[in-house]
Order: structure tokens, then C-alpha cells, then sequence
């Protein structure tokens, strides 16, 4: 063996590398010999194995050759049986032919087992039958057995790949029959129970003598339906309007019949125009007969449907006066449905009997609780069976929408629709013109009419195409308005375009001021009145909703037949979306409000603009005044400026106006916007051009001044010209500042007592106490400085002009502003 020769050869090589490797020559041969043995003994575990398979092997092999030959004995045995009992040529033609007899026996073992089950319904019906004629209470306990054979089949016939229909049928059939001859017979018996009460005309209580007849009568009938109302509550057989319990529908029949004697054919009670005829006589119905059905009737469900919770929780089940009007709303469906079919081309008494309708569902559910599939889950009501199942939805929405933009149209068009209405709201607020009002109390009316619909679609609906619609057509007829203003107003316009004087006094005056209060009053009224509408349960619900169903929307996108986006668009984009906080921020009316907002900003700044532009150009006579320095002492301060004259009179012109059309917080916004640019201009013109101010022109001019207040203060309020013209009377009062011979000022006597000093004392001694008193306080006495301490102060630097202006309180003059305005003064110029 080379190979392993080799592999020796190396293994010694490897391990006997040097002459000191051979002292453990016998440690390696030991560890050699260990190898060695584990090895054998290895060996011989695997074929002790390996004998132990091979005897499996040959037991398994002559195990299945003597199965093999007992099989072909049998398969033999069976040929020759087969043989001899079908009389067969071949084993091939012995199988076939058994195959048949076998098919055969396994009919007649099918059929055999149909007629039994045929004759066990024909028994149980005979029985039902039976105990029917007896009066027996085992009537329902046999039905009951047979209509579980039903439930039972079914599955059968399923597993069976629908192998019995005809079976199945007939036991269907049957069971149909035999509920239908044991539901008349019971409904018999109650009936005839009635007429010995004189139902319908009895309401009081049952008599005595009748009490257990009307009890077991009612009882089987309740008994009887019991198993249909359980399959009605599965989750897969849940209906919006359940079915009415059975005693109710014989009670409900009599009632029935007198409906339609009064409300069918050509009676004077069946009209067309007034659907509130047969609604108010269902209510007198219920109002009638409900105490008598809760009396009488309720004790009775309790009793047997107490022991079912599926139905305890089931008002039209457990509730007697619920099961009532339940009985009843099939009458009033049926009725609907005929009147619906008559008047579906006259949208007037479509929309007249769909409010009515509305209202009805109203009263049910104020008035009776009416909740008849369970008192968390509102009853969509007969409007919703009318509208959707009845399919009369977008012809009631068309002519919803015709009467509301004809309504609309006559608002508009009105010959007072333009005039501010100054009673409609409080005296502090701004005044809307008579066309907004009226266009608010239009959409509160559609709102009213919507507002109990159950479908959240049609609720969507009426919300896109009427509302919001009608609140867009406003909002561009106002915004043409106030465009027409501006082109109107615009020099550029007037200079290209010739313009008749009737069409300028229109934008003019107080006829131009009037006309952008309408706008401006409009647009406020109508987004406050969308704020109020946002804040509202009904419009809160249904942003929410929105909302939600934007967060959740389907792949699609769509609902209520309009995109997310065109919703979004025409009520809010604020659907889906959350603020940092977690919390979804918006409202309903988002869109169409802020339009209005806008609009209204607009029409503030059109307002503030003009005014300011008209005041300006009323005292440009006041800002060409160069008399200042040269007005008489003894006429200062006796009367105003007539050059003053054109402004005051346009100002009390203005703000009268304003003080009737706008709300008190918009008034003063605009008067302090209009002071502003009274200040800015007298600023600009008077106190900051080349004129100088003697004492007397100062005075003048603060005369002016508390004259001009005075004009703002009596239409807006006290004080509020000061908060507008702060900057500018404290120029004026720095300006009037009066010079040190009009302060009566006391000095210290040489013999220490006090002296009056005046401006007609020894001025050169004067001058050098009081120089002497400035000099070390630096302060001004009694509250009081004259123009030179002001002055000295002033131009010193700017910490003594600082010092000046808050010892003056005036804070809106900086120091640079202060040195310009004491230059005006020409006592200092001097």
C-alpha cells in the first residue's frame, strides 16, 4: 500500500523531526496503539449494525412475498364469487355489473331515508295541525321542531353540493304553509279577542273577563316570531326598519283601514298640497293609542322576550309604544310612495311634503324617543326612505336650489336691498345693508331644511351646491361693487374716460362713503355670521365627519359625488391636516369667511385711503399758512383757523357718518388710521416747513389742535383723537411751550423772604437767578418749564434733551426732532 505508506512516512516525519523527539517514541506508540482499538471497536459496532438491517431486510421481503400470495388468493376467490353470482364471462364484466346492484342499493337506502324524513314532516305538520284545532300550546313546540329540520338541512344540502333541491323545497314549502295556517289561525283568535274589546274605539284598559284571552293570544303570536326577530339581529341581518312585532300589525289593521278610507281616492282629506294631513293623524294615532299599547301590551313582551338577550336591547322589540309606531311606518311608507309618484314633476309640493316629512321624523324622535334598532344608533327616518330608497333626493335638490337662488335673486334686486339697516343690529356694531340680512336669513333657512337629514351625503350636498354657492355669489356681487368703486374713484380712469357728475357724486362725499360702508358692513356681517354657523353643533358635526372621512377617504378619493379637493376648495383645507399640538385646527366656512375677510380688509383700507385722501386735500389751505409768526397776541386762541375751517367741517362730516354705519372697535381703528395721516400731513406741512411760530402762532395752533380733537372725540369718543394725534400734540405742546416771562415764578428775596417774579420785573436780574437755579438743580420747578430752560437743555446734548422730553412726558418726540421743532420758535431765533 503506497498510498499508505506515504501517509506512515509522513506522519513519522512529522512528529520525529530531531534526535530528542525519539524519547518520546513510546508515549507515541502508546497513543498509537489507543487509535488503534478505538478503531476495532468502531468497526465492530457498525457491523453489528449492518447484521441487524440485513435481518430486517430479509423478514420484510418474505413478510410481503406471502402477503402478495394471500392477496392474488383472495383476488382469486372474489373473481370465481363474482363469477358465479353475476353469471359474467369475465372478472371486468363481474365488477361492472356488482358495481351496479350497489348503486341501486345505495338509492334505495337514499330514498329510503327521504321518505322517512318526508313522513316525519308530514307528522310533526299533522301534529301542529292537530294541537292547532285543540288550542294547544305543543302547536308551536311541533313547529318549532320542523322549522329546526330546515335550519338543519341546509347546511346538509351545502356539504352535499346541493344534491336534494326538490327535498329541501318541499320541507321549505311545507314549513311555509304550516306557519302561514298556524299564523292565521292565532291572528283569528286575537282578532276576534278585539272585537269583543270594540277595538279600535276602546283605549282604556283590557276588560277583566278578556285579560287572559288577550294574554295568550298576544303571547303566541310573540312566540311565534320570536326565532324570525333573533335572525333579523344577527350582524348579517340587521335592517334599518325592523319588522313589526305581530300583535301589532292585527292592532295596526283596523287603524290602517281608516287611513286609507281618509287618505286615498277623492276624499277632502287626501290633498296633494297638504301632506300634513295624513302625518298629523298618524301623530293623533300614536298620541291616542300609545298609553293603551304601554298599558296593556308591554307587560306581555317583557314576559316572553325577557329570557333573550339578543332582544333586550331591540326597542322595537322590548318597547311596546316603539312597536307601535313601528306597525305603523309601513302604512306611511305605502303612502309615500303613491304621493311621491304624483308629485315628483311639481317641485313646490315636493319641497313642501319632504319638509313635511322631515318635521314628522322630528317629532317622532323628540317626542317618543322613536330609536327603533337600538337607542345608541338614530333612526334615518321615512325623509331617508323617501329621498334615497324612493330616489327623489336630486329633484327635492334641484328645487331646493331653483326657490333658493329665485329667493336670492329677489334680495338683491330689491329696491332697498342696498340701504344700511341701522336697527337690525346692536349700536355698537357695524351695520349691514338689508340684502345681507335678508341673504343670512335666506341660508338659516336651508340650513333648517337640511339640518335633520340623516344621509351625510345629501347633508354635503345641500352644503356645496346651495350654501356655500349662495354665500359665492355674494361675495363676487360685493367684490364688483367695490371694484366698480375703485375704477370709478381711480384719477387714471377719470382722466381716459369721461365720467358724467351724477356718476361722480355717487363715489364722492358722503354718498361714496355711505357706498363703501355697505360694502364693508355686508362683508362683516356675513363672516361673523359664517364664525357663529362654524361654532354650531350641526356645522361642528359635520366639518368633523368631513374631517374624518378626508383621513380615510378610499383609494378613489371621491365622496358625496365631489372630489376631496373641490370640498376642500369651497369649505376648508384644513380637512386631514393637525396642528403641532395634535389637534385639527379649521372650521367648515375656513374658505368662503376668509373671502369675506379679505374683502372686508380691502374695503377698510379703500375707506381709510380715501378719507385720508379727502381730509388731506381739506388742509392743504391750514398747511399754506405763513402767518404763524406774525398772528396778533390778542387773536390767539379766541377762535379757530378758518383755513382749519374745510377740514373740521368734512371730519364732523365723516366721522358722523361713520359713527351710525360702523361698530365701535372699527370706528376707532379707522379714526386712528385717519389721525395718522392728519398727523403725517400736519407734521409734514406745518411743524416741519420753513415757518417760524411766535408765542401767539403757538398758541394758535394748539387752539387748532384741541379743536380738531374735540371734532374727532365727539363722534368717536374722549380721548381717542389723543391716542391718534399723540406724536403730533406733543410736538404742538413743545412747540407752545411758553416762554420764562409768562411762568409766574418765585424766587428767594435778598432779605431771604420770597418774591414774585413776572415778565415785567428786572429781566437782567431775573435772568441771572433764574440762571443761577438752573445751573445747580437742573430741574424744572413745579411741573412747570418755560422755552429757554427747554432750550438750554435741549441743545446742551442729548441726555439733557432726554431729560427734557420725559420731564414733559413727551416720549413720541426724539431728541433730533426736539432741537428741529424749538428752532420754529423765533424767541429762540432771536
Amino acid at each position: 500500500m503506497p498510498a499508505m505508506d506515504a501517509r506512515v512516512q509522513d506522519y513519522l516525519d512529522d512528529k520525529l523531526q530531531a534526535s530528542a523527539d525519539l524519547e518520546s517514541l513510546d508515549a507515541l506508540l502508546s497513543n498509537v496503539r489507543e487509535q488503534q482499538n478505538l478503531l476495532k471497536q468502531q468497526l465492530a459496532v457498525a457491523r453489528e449494525a449492518q447484521d441487524e438491517v440485513e435481518a430486517q431486510t430479509r423478514n420484510h421481503r418474505e413478510k410481503v412475498l406471502h402477503d402478495a400470495q394471500d392477496y392474488q388468493a383472495v383476488q382469486a376467490n372474489i373473481d370465481a364469487r363474482l363469477l358465479a353470482v353475476t353469471q359474467s364471462d369475465s372478472a371486468d364484466d363481474a365488477v361492472r355489473s356488482f358495481e351496479a346492484s350497489m348503486a341501486r342499493l345505495r338509492n334505495i337506502d337514499l330514498t329510503t331515508g327521504y321518505v322517512e324524513l318526508l313522513l316525519e314532516v308530514d307528522r310533526l305538520r299533522s301534529n301542529c295541525l292537530q294541537t292547532l284545532q285543540d288550542s294547544s300550546d305543543s302547536t308551536l313546540t311541533a313547529y318549532r321542531k320542523v322549522q329546526q329540520l330546515v335550519v338543519d338541512l341546509q347546511p346538509l344540502q351545502e356539504a352535499a353540493e346541493g344534491a336534494a333541491p326538490h327535498l329541501i323545497n318541499h320541507v321549505q314549502v311545507t314549513v311555509k304553509e304550516l306557519r302561514h295556517t298556524i299564523e292565521k289561525a292565532y291572528v283569528d283568535n286575537l282578532e276576534a279577542t278585539l272585537r269583543k274589546m270594540n277595538w279600535p274605539k276602546a283605549t282604556g284598559a283590557v276588560p277583566m273577563a278578556l285579560i287572559e284571552e288577550w294574554t295568550l293570544n298576544v303571547g303566541r303570536l310573540l312566540d311565534l316570531q320570536r326565532p324570525d326577530l333573533k335572525l333579523r339581529r344577527q350582524p348579517s341581518g340587521v335592517y334599518d326598519d325592523p319588522i313589526p312585532l305581530l300583535p301589532l300589525q292585527i292592532l295596526v289593521r283596523p287603524l290602517e283601514q281608516r287611513f286609507n278610507y281618509h287618505f286615498s281616492g277623492n276624499k277632502p282629506t287626501n290633498r296633494l298640497e297638504k301632506p300634513e294631513y295624513f302625518l298629523s293623524h298618524v301623530l293623533e294615532l300614536i298620541r291616542d293609542y300609545s298609553q293603551f299599547v304601554q298599558d296593556n301590551l308591554q307587560p306581555i313582551v317583557l314576559r316572553h322576550f325577557r329570557d333573550s338577550e339578543d332582544l333586550l336591547d331591540f326597542p322595537a322589540c322590548i318597547d311596546a309604544t316603539t312597536a307601535f309606531i313601528t306597525a305603523l311606518i309601513p302604512m306611511l311608507k305605502n303612502k309615500l310612495y303613491s304621493v311621491g309618484s304624483e308629485i315628483v314633476s311639481q317641485p313646490s309640493l315636493l319641497s313642501h311634503l319632504v319638509q313635511e316629512v322631515i318635521s314628522f321624523d322630528t317629532t317622532l324622535q323628540q317626542s317618543y324617543g322613536y330609536a327603533p334598532n337600538s337607542p345608541d344608533e338614530p333612526w334615518s327616518g321615512l325623509a331617508y326612505f323617501f329621498l334615497t330608497t324612493c330616489a327623489h333626493f336630486d329633484r327635492w335638490l334641484s328645487a331646493e336650489k331653483d326657490f333658493a337662488l329665485q329667493r336670492y335673486r329677489a334680495i338683491v334686486e330689491a329696491p332697498d336691498a342696498g340701504e344700511i339697516d341701522y336697527d337690525a343690529v346692536a349700536a355698537d356694531a357695524t351695520k349691514p345693508t338689508k340684502s345681507a340680512i335678508r341673504v343670512n336669513d335666506l341660508l338659516e333657512t336651508i340650513t333648517e331644511r337640511y339640518r335633520h337629514l340623516s344621509s351625510f351625503s345629501q347633508k354635503v350636498k345641500f352644503l356645496i351646491d346651495i350654501q356655500i354657492e349662495i354665500f359665492d355669489m355674494y361675495y363676487r356681487r360685493l367684490n364688483d361693487s367695490l371694484s366698480a368703486y375703485l375704477t370709478a374713484t381711480s384719477s387714471l380712469v377719470r382722466t381716459m374716460h369721461s365720467i358724467s357728475k351724477d356718476d361722480q357724486e355717487e363715489v364722492q362725499g358722503v354718498k361714496g362713503l355711505d357706498r363703501l360702508c355697505r360694502i364693508l358692513g355686508s362683508a362683516d356681517y356675513l363672516e361673523r355670521a359664517m364664525r357663529d354657523w362654524s361654532d354650531d353643533l350641526f356645522f361642528l358635526e359635520l366639518w368633523m365627519e368631513l374631517d374624518y372621512r378626508t383621513k380615510h377617504r378610499d383609494s378613489s378619493g371621491n365622496s358625496s359625488a365631489y372630489s376631496w379637493k373641490e370640498i376642500q376648495d369651497r369649505a376648508t383645507t384644513a380637512f386631514g391636516q393637525q396642528n403641532s399640538e395634535g389637534k385639527v385646527d379649521g372650521a367648515l366656512f375656513d374658505e368662503t369667511s376668509g373671502s369675506y375677510r379679505r374683502l372686508r380688509v380691502r374695503c377698510e383700507n379703500t375707506l381709510v385711503e380715501t378719507l385720508s385722501s379727502q381730509i388731506s386735500q381739506a388742509l392743504r389751505p391750514y398747511g399754506s399758512m405763513t402767518t404763524w409768526a406774525s398772528i396778533p397776541s390778542s387773536a390767539a386762541g379766541s377762535s379757530i383757523s378758518n383755513e382749519l375751517d374745510p377740514a373740521l367741517r368734512l371730519i364732523d362730516q365723516y366721522l358722523g357718518f361713520l359713527a351710525r354705519a360702523n361698530g365701535k372697535l372699527l370706528l376707532r381703528s379707522t379714526t386712528r388710521q385717519i389721525c395718522q395721516g392728519i398727523q403725517n400731513y400736519i407734521m409734514n406741512h406745518v411743524l416741519s416747513s420753513r415757518v417760524s411760530f411766535s408765542t401767539a402762532g403757538a398758541a394758535q395752533l394748539t387752539f387748532d389742535m384741541q379743536a380738531l380733537c374735540a371734532g374727532v372725540d365727539r363722534h368717536v369718543g374722549a380721548g381717542q383723537a389723543q391716542r391718534g394725534l399723540k406724536k403730533l400734540l406733543q410736538a404742538v405742546t413743545l412747540v407752545g411751550l411758553p416762554v420764562r416771562g409768562e411762568i409766574q415764578r418765585e424766587l428767594p428775596s435778598r432779605s431771604g423772604e420770597s418774591a414774585d417774579s413776572t415778565g415785567d420785573a428786572d429781566q437782567d436780574g431775573d435772568d441771572a437767578a433764574w440762571d443761577e437755579l438752573d445751573e445747580k438743580s437742573g430741574e424744572v420747578s413745579d411741573g412747570k418749564m418755560s422755552l429757554f430752560q427747554a432750550e438750554r437743555l435741549v441743545f446742551k446734548d442729548n441726555e439733557g434733551a432726554r431729560q427734557v422730553l420725559e420731564q414733559l412726558g413727551l416720549d413720541s418726540l426724539s431728541e433730533s426732532e426736539a432741537r428741529d421743532l424749538l428752532r420754529k420758535r423765533i424767541e429762540l431765533g432771536s
